[in-house]
């Protein structure tokens, strides 16, 4: 009896064992892409519970918490300060730090801090930003409180399961306000970029990925310093590039591996607003960009690739003005679910003006719709 149970034993041990080798080397990982979290005026005071004396966004994300808490990583850019008071909208932001808990709430794993707003409470602001943040225990890149902590967080590097990710974070400026020393901001300055990318290919990295905050605002089209950007940083050895600060959506672009070239590249140009209270005609909505890599061995590549419309619906409720973030596939075809009949319309108008951009300038990236109360992407 004790020689086979020693033996069961055994067998199990070497079957955990070989589930395990495996285990490390293939497997899938699900990213979301998340554009502009803003935080204007108006957010701020709906924000705010005159019961509790406290700010609440957790209102924000409840009909689009599921999408994002599914992701293995959910990464955002937070186009905000958390300086603390007077809190502030455009055009030097400083929201609650109650934006960030929601985020983290909702299932943000990952906040990216470097874009044109990062310096509108100067280095103070830059480093109560981090402590908020690193208080929180929410992952972020971009913005740092010295030299050391960049060196040390360069590229923010993400382990999971068999996979392991770099991420790099840039903004083409800062409005004019220079960061103070020792604050750093990382700029969007080739001679920065082809340094970070020579350490980033010392980490053994998967797939290096750049979220990069450029372009022309309110434009749908990417610009040609956009292009050329894109291209310079494929050359110097990203792999994936994702795109913030037009606050309207821009086209998406996967270029697959063939046959004579092993190589795969995949931009996103814009994704547009997230949240905020810019409500003019594709202002008023962005989309989240699902990236689902697979990795067999030693080799990772694109398993997938798509987005999920979303729309920032604005009722009146209990007198005051709400924000809510909804995944338009849900509820296009739901016109009871909204306040008015304007309001509906106005949503349907966002996703027709979405889908026909995407559909005459997208290459190889799908849209997530849902059907039978689970998502099916389609292309």
């Amino acid at each position: 009896m004790r020689l086979f149970s020693l033996l069961i034993s055994l067998f199990v041990a070497f079957g955990s064992f070989s589930q395990s080798e495996k285990d490390t080397s293939s497997g899938e990982i699900n990213l979301l892409f998340i554009g502009d979290v803003m935080g204007h005026g108006p957010q701020i005071t709906t924000a705010y519970d005159k019961t509790t004396n406290q700010y609440d966004y957790t209102r924000c994300f409840k009909y689009i918490q599921d999408e994002i808490s599914g992701a293995d990583y959910a990464i955002a850019n937070l186009e905000v300060t958390l300086a603390g008071p007077p809190f502030t909208g455009y055009p030097q932001f400083s929201s609650p730090d109650e934006l960030a808990v929601g985020c983290k709430n909702a299932g943000m794993d990952i906040l990216v801090t470097a874009n044109n707003h990062s310096c509108d409470r100067g280095g103070a602001g830059i480093i109560r930003t981090i402590y908020v943040l690193d208080s929180l225990n929410i992952i972020h890149s971009g913005t740092y409180k010295d030299s050391v902590e960049r060196a040390a967080n360069t590229p923010l590097m993400i382990d999971h399961d068999c996979f392991r990710l770099a991420i790099l974070n840039y903004t083409y400026g800062t409005n004019g306000i220079p960061f103070p020393a020792p604050t750093i901001v990382n700029l969007l300055d080739k001679d920065l970029i082809a340094k970070d990318l020579a350490v980033a290919k010392t980490k053994n990295a998967d797939k290096i990925i750049a979220f990069v905050h450029w372009g022309n605002e309110y434009e749908s089209l990417a610009g040609s310093w956009q292009i050329n950007m894109g291209k310079y940083l494929f050359e110097q050895g990203v792999d994936i590039i994702i795109g913030a600060h037009p606050h309207v959506l821009q086209p998406m672009v996967w270029e697959k591996q063939t046959a004579d070239n092993g190589e795969e590249s995949l931009i996103v140009y814009s994704l547009g607003n997230y949240v905020s209270n810019q409500r003019d005609r594709k202002k008023d909505g962005g989309a989240m960009f699902k990236l689902t890599l697979q990795k067999d061995k030693e080799k990772t590549s694109i398993k997938s690739a798509g987005h999920i419309l979303t729309w920032v619906y604005t009722p009146v409720e209990d007198g005051a003005k709400k924000y809510y973030v909804l995944p338009c596939s849900k509820y296009e075809n739901n016109p009871e679910f909204f306040d008015s009949e304007v309001s509906y319309n106005q949503m349907k108008l966002f996703v027709s003006d979405s889908r026909k951009l995407f559909q005459e300038n997208n290459k190889n990236i799908g849209e997530y719709i849902y059907e039978n109360e689970k998502w099916v992407l389609k292309y």
